[in-house]
């Protein structure tokens, strides 16, 4: 029988090798060297192998079988089928420049994340391309990873050791950590995954966070109507940590994730998939509340979470704010890279900060001082350089009774404390200059 050999060039071969499993995949059996393919799955593989469009020379008048129907016997091909020669063309419709990437066309049979894209191909939308969607929304082009920022100032306290032991097994694992506001709940979570270059992805909820939100939904891409992977199947299908922020905002909607919190795979109706979280996948749901509301309306617009939800969270951490001793740490880091070393002044934050506390949970006051609010004081601080006028400026939030009680707390603290100095309003009729 003689031999079948084809010649391309290499961003043509490029290309196929790019596709081709996404199409053994999607169609198997049936992809042969006499086998036609839609145009629609064409898209489909091209976009879930990092081209944005059909490559132009793969649809040519001489390849049409049918109405929008190509032959591309290369897929069948084996690579040694194929030679290759030295005209660069053949790119990508799109841009001149949209080939995929030396790394990956090296490792397209091996990469975990193209793995999940072929398995979870549908004829809807690759989640492949989903995802990349997704990344580039969220980290505003600058990122092809859901990796968080380090933080050079962070300082490791509390839970930390746990959970990071928890995230490193890549053992799913579902966390529950409650705790009040401005504590670092979140902050932990990203930064443990930014050590250990673990995706996590955050969820933030509101009453308004629907099953559509957070599964996904058909949204309108280039004229089409395509379904797009929302985050926990994006975290799923990557491996990565599913981080569901102030999650007893949510309504009785979050029931949707039952399954996904044991760790179980999930049937999405609308596209006929069964989606199955890759290894490493984890969910970690931060509060303020237990997941009962919030009693005494501190935290408005907390719901009591239904119990079934919470019983599938396997650890629950209840987060504190950081001993003085570490908010002198925390606050050390923070004001160096502002430019600000008045050690008193930050031992003097702190220890005021600690009176408040201890005043709120004797039920003395109704208003508290987080370690946000210490670190928004010390901004103030690096900007005015007025120690009240910064403190002031940063508890006006509160009632004035409440402003002037803390503003008292810490005149006695601080023995050189003073009146803040008065800002004014508006400029100068004749200044130019703008006030900050």
């Amino acid at each position: 029988m003689k031999k079948t050999t084809f010649t391309l060039s290499q961003t043509q071969l490029a290309y196929i090798q790019a596709i081709r499993p996404f199409a053994l995949r999607a169609t198997p059996g049936t992809v042969s060297l006499t086998a036609s393919y839609s145009f629609a799955d064409l898209l489909r593989w091209s976009n879930a192998a990092g081209y944005t469009a059909v490559a132009m020379w793969a649809m040519t008048a001489d390849r049409k079988t049918g109405r929008g129907r190509y032959a591309l016997p290369e897929l069948a091909a084996a690579d040694s089928d194929i030679t290759v020669n030295a005209v660069k063309r053949g790119r990508p419709a799109s841009t001149k420049s949209a080939k995929p990437a030396k790394a990956f066309r090296s490792a397209v049979r091996s990469s975990p994340m193209v793995e999940a894209a072929i398995a979870a191909a549908s004829p809807v939308v690759a989640v492949a391309d989903a995802q990349a969607c997704m990344v580039r929304a969220m980290t505003q082009g600058e990122s092809d990873s859901f990796v968080p920022d380090r933080d050079p100032n962070y300082v490791a306290w509390g839970y930390y050791s746990e959970l990071e032991r928890i995230i490193k097994s890549k053992t799913f694992c579902p966390v529950f950590i409650t705790g009040m506001s401005g504590n670092g709940k979140t902050t932990m979570i990203e930064q443990i995954a930014s050590k250990l270059k673990r995706e996590c992805i955050r969820v933030n909820f509101t009453v308004q966070t629907d099953e559509d939100e957070l599964l996904g939904g058909f949204r309108l891409i280039g004229g089409e109507t395509k379904f797009v992977a929302g985050p926990v199947l994006v975290a799923m299908q990557r491996g990565a940590i599913l981080l569901l922020d102030e999650v007893d905002l949510g309504s009785h909607a979050i029931m949707c994730l039952q399954a996904v919190l044991e760790g179980k795979g999930k049937y999405i109706p609308k596209t006929g998939q069964y989606v199955r979280p890759a290894a490493g996948f984890t969910i970690i749901a931060t509060a303020n509340t237990k997941g009962k509301g919030s009693a005494d309306g501190r935290f408005a617009g907390t719901n009591q979470l239904n119990e079934a939800f919470l019983d599938r969270f396997h650890f629950t951490y209840e987060q504190d704010y950081a001993s003085p001793a570490v908010e002198k740490r925390i606050l050390a880091k923070y004001g160096e890279s502002l430019g600000v070393t008045d050690e008193a002044f930050i031992t003097n934050l702190v220890n005021w900060a600690d009176i408040i506390r201890k005043s709120f949970k004797q039920q003395i006051v109704s208003e508290i001082i987080t370690t946000r609010r210490l670190r928004d004081v010390m901004f103030a601080f690096s900007v005015f350089g007025d120690k009240m006028l910064s403190i002031e400026r940063c508890v006006s939030r509160f009632d004035e009774d409440t402003k002037r009680s803390f503003m008292e707390f810490y005149t006695k603290i601080d023995a050189t404390a003073t009146a803040p100095t008065e800002v004014p309003q508006t400029p100068a009729a004749d200044s130019k200059e703008c006030p900050f």
